[in-house]
C-alpha cells in the first residue's frame, strides 16, 4: 500500500502512474473526486469489482457506479443514448450528476445486481479525470466500509479500507456535500432518484420540464 500526495506535481505524476498500473493489474485504488474520495477498480475486471465490494463489506445488491473520463465514452457503454441523456451530459458533465441508463448488452462486466442498467458519471476533479482517461471506465464508489461515513479526506479512507487498497491518491481535504444527483433515464420520462449536487430546478431548466422524483 502506498499513498501519493497529488498536491505536489512530481508526486502526483508518480501516483497516477502507480494507480494506473494497479488498476490494470486488477487491484484497488482510492482517488479524490468532486463529491468524495472513492475506491475504484477496472470496470471490466470482474474479480477486481468483487474485491472492491469485499473491501467495503458490501454485497452485489447495491451495484457499483461507473465513472468515465469523457463525454464520448457513454456511447460505448449504453445500448441507446436518449436525447435527454445528451442534454444533461452537455449541461452537467463533468460534475455531480449520475445517470442511470440501460447498458450495452455486449459488455462483459459484473457490477452487481444492475438489472441491465448502469449508473454513469464524469467527475469534476483533475486527478480522477486523468486516471480515468488513462485507464478507461472504472467502477468507483465511496471509499468507506459498509457502515462508515463516506470520506472527504484520504486519511479517513485509509482508516476504513486500509491494506485492501493498493494505491491511495491524496488530493487533500474535500468539501463535504450531498453527493451526486441521480437521474434515472431507463423509463419513458426522467426520474430523480436522489437530489444532490445538481438541483432539480437546474435539471428542469435543461430538459424544459420538471422531472418526477422517486
Amino acid at each position: 500500500m502506498t499513498t501519493f500526495d497529488c498536491r505536489v506535481p512530481d508526486t502526483r505524476a508518480a501516483g497516477l502512474a502507480a494507480a494506473a498500473a494497479a488498476v490494470r493489474a486488477g487491484r484497488l485504488v482510492v482517488v479524490p473526486t468532486d463529491t468524495s474520495y472513492g475506491v475504484g477498480a477496472d470496470a471490466f475486471d470482474q474479480a477486481a469489482v468483487r474485491a472492491l465490494l469485499a473491501a467495503k463489506g458490501r454485497g452485489p445488491e447495491t451495484p457499483v457506479p461507473v465513472l468515465v473520463g469523457s463525454w464520448s465514452t457513454i456511447d460505448g457503454l449504453v445500448a441507446v443514448v436518449p436525447s435527454t441523456a445528451r442534454e444533461l451530459v452537455e449541461a452537467f458533465w463533468p460534475g455531480g450528476l449520475s445517470l442511470v441508463l440501460p447498458h450495452a448488452p455486449s459488455l462483459a462486466w459484473d457490477l452487481g445486481r444492475t438489472r441491465g442498467t448502469v449508473v454513469l458519471r464524469m467527475p469534476l476533479h483533475p486527478v480522477a479525470l486523468e486516471l480515468l482517461r488513462e485507464c478507461g471506465p472504472m467502477a468507483i464508489t465511496g471509499a468507506n466500509a459498509d457502515s462508515g461515513a463516506v470520506p472527504h479526506d484520504c486519511g479517513d479512507a485509509y482508516a476504513q479500507l486500509g491494506e485492501a487498497v493498493d494505491v491511495y491518491l491524496d488530493g487533500g481535504p474535500l468539501a463535504a456535500d450531498a453527493g451526486s444527483t441521480i437521474v434515472d433515464l431507463t423509463g419513458p420520462e426522467p426520474v430523480i432518484r436522489r437530489e444532490g449536487a445538481v438541483s432539480a430546478a437546474a435539471i428542469a431548466e435543461v430538459l424544459g420540464r420538471t422531472p418526477a422524483t422517486a
